[in-house]
């Protein structure tokens, strides 16, 4: 992937950095794979606002991607690498032998013209997606199914992969991106290869405006709010406003989030942070 640094012809462009779309091969989508998507601006059904800092944006149409990969055994010809307003990667058309198209998420280094195929037993190439159980140790792969046919659920951002590190009796044991080191069931589809656009992280929006076009309005500070509103809001002057929290009072840092005796714990052999759990 490649990067484009803007010249500074305005203040917006003068810290931009944004993407130059180099494996971008159409800005056409497939019209037979798009959704009418209907932004809400943070409304419930009541039209009362729900959440804050929701508003406006640009308007997108969602785009049918197959996370199952459950057209089995037939080849599939890479159509084009489109970009997705939905998601951080970019998505890979396919049209299958028999003229049926579908969206996947795009591996990268997959190129137009470029052959894929899914199937139980199928060779571990890039875009190809198998069974874990049939992948060599080692593979670096994305989207991961958690339940058997339930289609991809993990690993599916921009350049996002886990690794397969190990195979037991049902299960196979991977590094996630996080660092953890957990179980999933080994007969689990999952796609070769480490998503697209892995310099996503690398890119500055420059001005405020660009999250304006995301639906995204500026967000005001606890500390600048009064105590009725926020935690820590009030004080006389420039007050810190106290240990960091929530609007609800949750405290920002340090608290442990995640549910205590949660059944997944006995999957997670090693957190992200390096500690094993507790059988």
């Amino acid at each position: 992937m490649a990067l484009k640094k803007y010249k500074p012809m305005t203040a917006g462009t003068r810290w931009r950095i944004g993407n130059a779309y180099a494996e971008i091969t159409t800005n056409k989508p497939e019209k037979s794979l798009l959704e009418p998507q209907k932004k809400t601006a943070g409304r419930n059904s009541q039209g009362r606002r729900a959440m804050r800092y929701m508003g406006g944006g640009s308007k997108q149409h969602y785009r049918i991607i197959d996370f199952k990969r459950n057209k089995r055994d037939i080849t599939a010809t890479v159509v084009s690498v489109e970009y997705d307003p939905n998601r951080t990667a970019f998505i890979a058309l396919l049209q299958y032998a028999d003229g049926e198209k579908r969206y996947i998420i795009a591996p990268q280094g997959i190129q137009v013209g470029q052959t894929v195929i899914a199937g139980d037993e199928v060779a571990p190439e890039i875009g190809n997606a198998l069974l874990m159980k049939n992948m060599p140790l080692g593979t670096m792969i994305h989207n991961i199914e958690l339940q058997p046919g339930q289609g991809g659920k993990l690993v599916r951002s921009a350049g996002s992969s886990a690794q397969l590190a190990n195979k037991e009796e049902k299960y196979a044991v991977l590094k996630m991106p996080s660092g953890e080191l957990r179980k999933v069931l080994i007969n689990c589809y999952a796609t070769v290869g480490v998503v697209s656009n892995s310099d996503h992280n690398l890119e500055t929006a420059g001005k405020a405006g660009k999250n304006r076009w995301k639906g995204i309005r500026p967000r005001v500070r606890g500390v600048a709010m009064n105590p009725v509103d926020h935690p820590m809001g009030g004080g006389e002057g420039k007050a810190s406003g106290g240990h960091p929290r929530s609007r609800t009072g949750k405290y920002a840092k340090g608290e442990k989030t995640r549910t205590k005796g949660k059944g997944s714990d006995k999957l997670i052999i090693q957190r992200r942070d390096g500690k094993k759990l507790a059988k």
